[in-house]
C-alpha cells in the first residue's frame, strides 16, 4: 500500500504542467519587499501613537479628565495623522487620488496627503520585476502538440498609467505573455520553435511591448527557457533531423563533383589547343604515380608507342649479323 501510494505521488509530480511548475517558483522578491518595508510600517506606528499621546494630553488639559470618549477622538485623531504621513521608498511611487480622482505621482521620501480628502491608491514598484509564464500543450503550425515555458523581465515606467488603466498590472502582463506566446508558437513549426528561440524571443517582446505600453509598463527581455515535446514524438524528430543532415551532405558532393566536372572540361580544352602543355601535364602525372605508388611506373600510350619504335630499331642489326653468319 505504501509504494502503490508513492507511485501515485511520483505519477502525479511528473504530470505536473508548466504552469502549476511556475505557480511554485518561489517568489524571493516580494519576501525582500516586504522586509524592506518594515521601516515604514514602524515610522506609521510611530506617527499614530504621537497623535494619540497629543490627542489626550490635549483632552486632558481642557477637561481635566480622561473617559471612554476621549480615549475614542484620541484613536481617531491617531488615525488620521498616521493617514496624512506616509514613507515611500526609493524604488517606489505612490498614486496620490483626491475625491476618487487622479491628483499626483509622489514618492520617494516623505509624502503628505490632505485626510479624508486624498489617498494613495496604489504603490507602484519601478524595479525591474520577472515573471514566469508558459503555454502547455499548444499547437504549433504543424499541429504537434508542445509545452513551453518562458520569462519575461519588465518594469512599470508610468506609474499613473499601471494604476489607472489597468486593474492589477502585475496579473495582466503574465496572462498577456501567455496568451502572445501560445500565438507566436501556433504561427512557426515545430523545428522552427526548438531553433529559432531568438526569433520567437524577438517577436514575444515585440508584441508584448506593443500591447503593455498602454498600461505603463515597459518589456526589457523575453527568454524562453525550456521546449518540451511528447516523447512519443522525439524518436521521429530525431529520424527526420538525419535525414535532412544526409541531404545536405549528398548536395554539398554533388556540388562539389559539379564544379570538379566544370574545372576537368575547362582543362580538357586547354590541353587540347597546346600541345607543349598536354606533354607536361603528362610527365607530370608519370611523376605524381610513380611517387605514389612507390616505385611503381605508369606509361602513357605516348611513351609506350615510342618505347616500341625504338626497339624495333635496336632489333634489326643483331638480327642481320645472325643472317650473315649464318651464311658464312
Amino acid at each position: 500500500m505504501l509504494n502503490s501510494s508513492n507511485e501515485k505521488k511520483s505519477t502525479q509530480t511528473s504530470s505536473t504542467s508548466p504552469t502549476s511548475r511556475m505557480m511554485n517558483v518561489p517568489q524571493v522578491t516580494s519576501a525582500h519587499r516586504k522586509t524592506s518595508r518594515n521601516g515604514a510600517v514602524a515610522f506609521t506606528i510611530i506617527i499614530f501613537v504621537l497623535g494619540f499621546v497629543l490627542s489626550l494630553c490635549a483632552w486632558q488639559c481642557l477637561t481635566g479628565a480622561i473617559d471612554l470618549f476621549a480615549l475614542l477622538a484620541a484613536t481617531a485623531v491617531g488615525l488620521l495623522v498616521a493617514s496624512s504621513v506616509h514613507i515611500v521608498m526609493q524604488w517606489e511611487k505612490a498614486v496620490v487620488m483626491r475625491f476618487g480622482r487622479f491628483d499626483r505621482v509622489a514618492g520617494p521620501g516623505l509624502v503628505f496627503t490632505i485626510p479624508l480628502v486624498e489617498f494613495y491608491s496604489l504603490r507602484v514598484d519601478q524595479r525591474v520585476m520577472t515573471t514566469y509564464f508558459g503555454a502547455e500543450e499548444t499547437l504549433t503550425n504543424d499541429l504537434v502538440p508542445v509545452n513551453v515555458d518562458a520569462i519575461v523581465f519588465w518594469m512599470v515606467f508610468s506609474a499613473e498609467k499601471a494604476a489607472t488603466e489597468v486593474e492589477n498590472y502585475s496579473v495582466a502582463v503574465s496572462w498577456m505573455a501567455q496568451a502572445m506566446l501560445r500565438k507566436a508558437i501556433g504561427r512557426a513549426s515545430l523545428s522552427e520553435v526548438a531553433t529559432r528561440r531568438d526569433q520567437l524571443d524577438a517577436e514575444l517582446k515585440e508584441e508584448l511591448e506593443e500591447k503593455l505600453s498602454a498600461w505603463g509598463i515597459d518589456v526589457i527581455d523575453v527568454e524562453v527557457r525550456d521546449i518540451v515535446v511528447p516523447k512519443e514524438l522525439q524518436s521521429s524528430m530525431a529520424a527526420e533531423a538525419v535525414a535532412s543532415r544526409e541531404r545536405e551532405a549528398r548536395m554539398i558532393l554533388a556540388e562539389a563533383e559539379h564544379d570538379i566536372s566544370e574545372m576537368l572540361r575547362d582543362a580538357s580544352e586547354v590541353y587540347d589547343g597546346d600541345v607543349e602543355a598536354m606533354r607536361l601535364r603528362t610527365m607530370h602525372l608519370a611523376y605524381e604515380s610513380v611517387k605514389q605508388s612507390g616505385g611503381t611506373l605508369v606509361i602513357p600510350s605516348a611513351f609506350s608507342e615510342g618505347f616500341v619504335d625504338g626497339g624495333e630499331t635496336s632489333v634489326t642489326p643483331k638480327t642481320s649479323k645472325a643472317s650473315r653468319s649464318t651464311t658464312r
